[in-house]
């Protein structure tokens, strides 16, 4: 099974045309270089070999004549966007590599190769504000008081809501602009452990805190997966008080980790009334996963979480049910930083009519894709698959849609709530057992 991690290369260097200013001689080069490497990745990494009845040899003989003559930055990128626009489909665009420096700060660093560090914090943008989402217990963060609901204003010498506005702006039609903006603030909070970060806040009671963190080793064990980075591994269950079983994973890259705390799960809430799986920022990991924590919720054999298309290949995503499953009641946590196989096994679980979803629609990235460094500076981010839900419908661009949609605020999460479990219990307690 290929890897499934939204894989992002944000390596953005070199000189790049100023928007607005003639382009010159050797940009103008580069801005050619950048047109051929375009045209080229998408004839030959395009999962539909036919893009669908284009014809991409005159899009090419048409748009060529116009990048030659193109004397900005700005002319270049618009071109460059009509050209990938003709195919009509998400996960293809070109973006200022000025955004990219925001998306992902650790492109830059110099410690970036000695492990992601990080002072305990997980945070969304909600409403257009940097909110810290999560505190992890005994982490540098709760030592020094930081609380869910804070707002994030600045990091080191980076002001945060600038940096979410030019993101918001190039993104706000994407379905990826959760995960870009959260990526953008969690990105700055990491680097080298032992290093120190300062972080300016806005507390409960709206009043500025500077605080200097620690950055210490990410929770859970390094797992090494193929050509793949080490990362961070963690997976958690317990029995909630309203006796209700709760599942959590923070990617999809522990086969033996994950199998064992569902085993674990499963058979320690047998007698549970309901059960959640929390896919709440999970941004995927091995495709193949998903059909090994679907099979612990049912016995029907020749259920399927869909297909996936790529080229001169169909990956048909069957589920391996378990003799003895949980039957009841499941629900499942989304949101905007929910991608790839998390949304292959949300949305999967969704047309099989097995679970209900709550929250707020997912990254609509269960394809691959990725994001490449342009000869000119620009970024160009493509898709190499399709995937088609058990339903019949692409999850590409447009995600998984929760049954029912649960917006969180900054005041419930000062208030210590967590509306979108809060739901998902609810609806449990109304399920016949």
């Amino acid at each position: 099974m290929s890897h499934r991690t939204l894989v992002l290369v944000l390596a953005i260097a070199g000189a790049q045309a100023v928007a607005g200013q003639p382009a010159t001689p050797p940009e103008r080069g580069a801005n050619i270089e950048a047109f051929e490497k375009v045209w080229t990745t998408v004839r030959d990494k395009h999962w539909d070999p036919k893009l669908g009845g284009l014809d991409w040899q005159a899009v090419h003989d048409e748009l060529r004549p116009k990048m030659e003559a193109a004397k900005t930055a700005d002319e270049v990128r618009k071109i460059l966007n009509d050209m990938v626009g003709r195919l009509k489909q998400t996960h293809f665009g070109i973006f200022p590599g000025t955004v990219y420096h925001d998306l992902d700060a650790s492109a830059d660093k110099q410690e970036k190769d000695s492990g992601e560090a990080n002072p305990g914090i997980d945070m969304r943008v909600l409403e257009g504000h940097a909110i810290v989402t999560e505190v992890e217990g005994g982490s540098p963060a709760a030592a020094k008081g930081v609380k869910p609901g804070w707002e994030v204003l600045r990091i080191a010498n980076v002001e945060i809501p600038p940096v979410l506005t030019r993101i918001q702006e190039h993104f706000k039609d994407s379905t990826l602009l959760d995960l870009s903006l959260s990526r953008s603030v969690l990105s700055r909070l990491t680097g080298r452990i032992g290093s120190t970060v300062s972080v300016e806040f806005l507390d409960g009671a709206d009043r500025k805190v500077a605080l200097d963190l620690d950055r210490v080793a990410a929770r859970g064990k390094i797992v090494r997966v193929g050509n793949m980075p080490p990362l961070p591994v963690w997976s958690e269950w317990r029995r909630l008080p309203q006796d209700v079983g709760y599942v959590r994973f923070n990617i999809f890259l522990d086969p033996e980790g994950l199998a064992k705390t569902m085993e674990e799960a499963i058979k320690g809430c047998r007698d549970c009334r309901g059960f959640v799986i929390d896919l709440r920022g999970n941004p995927g990991g091995l495709g193949g996963l998903a059909m090994g924590v679907a099979g612990w919720f049912t016995d029907q054999s020749g259920l399927q979480l869909g297909t996936e298309y790529l080229r001169g290949l169909t990956i048909k995503f069957a589920i391996f049910p378990r003799a003895d499953p949980f039957r009841g009641p499941l629900a499942v946590l989304v949101d905007g930083c929910s991608a790839s196989t998390s949304e292959i096994l949300a949305g999967g679980l969704k047309d099989i009519h097995r679970a209900r979803l709550f929250g707020t629609r997912t990254a609509a990235a269960a394809l691959p894709s990725v994001i490449e460094r342009l000869s000119n500076g620009d970024g160009f981010q493509y898709a190499i698959a399709n995937y088609i839900s058990q339903g019949g419908k692409p999850l590409e661009g447009i995600g998984a849609i929760p049954d029912e949609e649960i917006r969180v605020t900054r005041r419930q999460l000062l208030e210590g709530k967590d509306p979108t479990l809060d739901a998902a219990l609810g609806w449990i307690r109304k399920q016949k057992p």
